[in-house]
């Protein structure tokens, strides 16, 4: 049987690798590659924080009977990685290497600390407390509308492995 713990973990890493492959672009100032692939990034980072906010909080939420404490940072959290990501795709567009590793080492920071809260403290609290409802959770999550296409992890036009690219500081 997954674990909530596990599914969403899974996601987290798959979010982590986007990102890393969207910094690589634009550490060699690769700006299409940078700009396709931070958009899936963004996709995928999107979706797996609307599968939180609506499907795993309110859960959570309706079994402790409030909604303040973890899902409430939780939220907040959510609401500065939006803005951070947001802020970081126009500097993109404004091919801005410099702003952009200047957000970029506060979003890893929120993205690390954030991890680690979910991962240690509310997965496992959701686990423990809605482990009769798993099964309907995970549909649930399932559900929810996921990004258009998975996000192929490969360089463009080489089809190389994104390690490749990472190994080689995203040169193509």
């Amino acid at each position: 049987m997954s674990t909530i713990g596990n599914f969403l973990g899974r996601d987290h890493r798959m979010c982590d690798d986007l990102y890393t492959l969207a910094e690589a672009r634009v550490a060699t100032r690769n700006w299409p590659c940078a700009n396709a692939d931070f958009a899936d990034f963004r996709q995928c980072l999107e979706h797996h924080l609307r599968l939180e906010e609506a499907v795993l909080f309110p859960a959570l939420e309706a079994c402790m009977g409030h909604n303040c404490g973890p899902t409430s940072v939780m939220r907040d959290e959510h609401r500065q990685m939006r803005e951070l990501v947001r802020r970081m795709a126009a500097t993109i567009a404004g091919h801005q290497r410099d702003d952009f590793f200047d957000l970029a080492h506060a979003l890893r920071m929120l993205m690390r600390q954030h991890h680690l809260k979910e991962e240690g403290i509310l997965y496992p609290m959701i686990d423990r407390f809605l482990s009769d409802r798993h099964a309907e959770l995970l549909a649930a999550m399932d559900n929810i509308d996921a990004p258009a296409a998975a996000p192929a992890m490969a360089v463009p036009d080489t089809g190389a492995p994104a390690e490749a690219a990472l190994a080689t500081g995203g040169a193509l």
